[in-house]
């Protein structure tokens, strides 16, 4: 009788516990993927907001330029074959330069007449020649809408986007083509202010990529993206996309299904472990309810014990055998049973309540990293991609340079330096071409002198961001190092950049006192860093801090002087 009652009670109360358990995990889980669709949804949503503000930015300034009076008039009297003066153009540069401030993301404007000659800049190239009559033919069709032409074919750091210059006359004839290049990163900025797990690609209606906060990303039909992006990173994404009304641009967003689920192992485990307890307790609950029902049977086959023993004082013997038989069996079925139910309860105390979940880490292999560059080196190689290869060459130089195994590889050779130095010139060149050119000039008495690693590059560093790429036209730094008396060796970085004002530079060496960051390079230290380095390694008596001199739109010079050691 006791095992039936602990049967059927632990049976169903397992069922129930069971069927319970996984209705509202299910029902969770489906909540939790419901909710955050919603909130990737309207994230989307602002997304594309936000484009078509930025969109709508240069679709403001284009048109304010298009309904000038100044550039009205010069078209007009283009279409009437009255070829704009110098004085004309001078004038339309300073106006379209003058509008073009208010809008962050505009690089350049040009401006061709009907005949598709360019007015402005005067570099005389045709209009047909930069984007083609299939494009020009768009434009007309447009009617004076902006109309977004894609990415620059000549730079691709640049979109272009053109819009029909229609007269104001009786007949808003065409009088010529406004043409607007546009930095990549004025599109950018949104997409790398997703979260971090999440990827973003922002493509126009031809599918082209317009901004992504995923490094290597080139094309992908953003129908077929999650597939993609599942086989390349080995995990289940949930994509969502939102289309803008006004640009037809689409925003794709996929988030990996782990972190929409990310709370419900800890869900699965609250509830193994409630169900476990709860079956525990019904267990005790069960077993004390049975021990009540079937002590009045234990009591009397006592008394049958007693009294098969001679004891005739306790109850007298039931008159019928069966009922003795159906005690005696009743009483052996209970110990079995009680015996099988202290072995489910060692075995369930035995049980682990779950796998604990193991964190993934990435973690970077330096080895791995350097013979993944070098098989694309030898592949960019064998395709005579000459340029890339050397890019990719000096980029594995680079990290093996700068990855320190041990306290002893601080101190380097001023040639290795200077090697170094090299390999990070020859990726800026890929960045900057032929403006940026670098001379150095070392005594080759100093080439094994030794110098504490990375001193001197994150001074050519500074230079090439801030001294070249602040300006425009040529670059051209100078690293000079030269023995001085008979222990000592001067180096000098100079740039012929956009120079310093002396507010700037007093400004510079009360960070440096104050030892805080001025780098935004990536890998370069500070020249606080530098500061701090020279007076860490070398004797302050041996050495002289950094000495920077510079005017504005006449470059920066900075150099130092350090004992030689061989």
């Amino acid at each position: 009788m006791r095992n039936q009652i602990l049967s059927v009670y632990l049976i169903v109360m397992i069922l129930v516990l069971s069927t319970v358990s996984i209705l509202t995990f299910n029902h969770v889980a489906t909540m939790l993927k419901g909710n955050a669709e919603e909130q990737i949804q309207q994230t989307a949503i602002e997304s594309i907001g936000r484009y078509d503000s930025l969109f709508e930015q240069v679709n403001l300034i284009t048109k304010l330029m298009v309904t000038n009076d100044t550039i009205q008039e010069v078209m007009y009297e283009e279409r009437r074959g009255n070829s704009a003066s110098f004085e004309d153009k001078q004038e339309l540069v300073t106006l379209t330069n003058r509008l073009q401030v208010n809008a962050d993301g505009i690089y350049m404007v040009e401006l061709y007449n009907y005949q598709y000659e360019k007015i402005i800049p005067l570099d005389g190239s045709g209009l047909q020649i930069n984007i083609g009559q299939e494009t020009v033919e768009k434009v007309n069709n447009a009617k004076g809408q902006l109309v977004w032409i894609g990415e620059d074919p000549v730079n691709p750091n640049y979109f272009l986007l053109m819009r029909r210059v229609s007269l104001i006359d009786k007949n808003f004839s065409n009088g010529g083509y406004l043409l607007a290049r546009v930095n990549r990163n004025y599109f950018q900025t949104y997409a790398q202010e997703s979260e971090q797990e999440q990827i973003t690609v922002v493509t126009d209606q031809a599918g082209h990529i317009i901004s992504t906060n995923y490094d290597g990303l080139n094309a992908v039909n953003h129908e077929n993206m999650r597939r993609y992006f599942e086989n390349k990173d080995d995990q289940s994404y949930i994509q969502i996309s939102e289309t803008s009304n006004v640009t037809g641009w689409t925003v794709t967003i996929l988030t990996p299904m782990s972190r929409l689920t990310e709370g419900l192992p800890g869900l699965r485990t609250t509830i193994f472990v409630s169900g476990l307890v709860g079956v525990i307790i019904f267990f005790i609950c069960s077993y004390f309810l049975s021990t009540y029902i079937s002590k009045p049977i234990q009591k009397l086959t006592k008394t049958m014990r007693q009294a098969s023993k001679g004891n005739l004082t306790v109850t007298p013997r039931s008159a019928s055998s069966n009922e003795i038989n159906e005690l005696n069996d009743t009483y052996n079925q209970l110990v079995e049973e009680t015996n099988y139910l202290i072995q489910m309860v060692y075995e369930k105390e035995l049980i682990k309540s779950r796998t604990e979940l193991k964190a993934l880490q990435a973690q970077i292999n330096p080895h791995f990293l350097f013979n993944t560059l070098d098989s694309l080196y030898w592949s960019l190689d064998d395709k005579e991609e000459e340029g890339l290869a050397s890019m990719v060459l000096a980029m594995s130089e680079l990290f093996r340079y700068t990855i320190t195994k041990s306290n002893a590889e601080e101190w380097v050779a001023l040639k290795d330096e200077l090697e170094h130095i090299k390999q990070y010139m020859t990726v800026m060149k890929m960045r900057f071409g032929n403006r940026l050119t670098c001379q150095v000039e070392v005594d080759q008495s100093l080439l094994d002198m030794q110098i504490p690693k990375l001193l001197i590059q994150p001074l050519v560093e500074n230079a090439v961001l801030h001294g070249i790429g602040a300006q425009v036209g040529e670059g051209l730094i100078q690293l000079n190092v030269t023995e001085v008396k008979k222990d000592s060796a001067h180096v000098t970085v100079a740039d012929n950049g956009v120079g310093m004002s002396r507010k700037t530079i007093d400004s510079i060496y009360e960070s440096i006192e104050r030892k805080s960051s001025l780098s935004t390079s990536k890998n370069g230290m500070a020249l606080a860093n530098v500061e701090r380095r020279l007076q860490l390694y070398y004797n302050p008596e041996e050495v002289t801090g950094l000495t920077i001199k510079s005017k504005p739109n006449e470059g920066t010079t900075i150099s130092f002087t350090i004992p030689i050691i061989k």
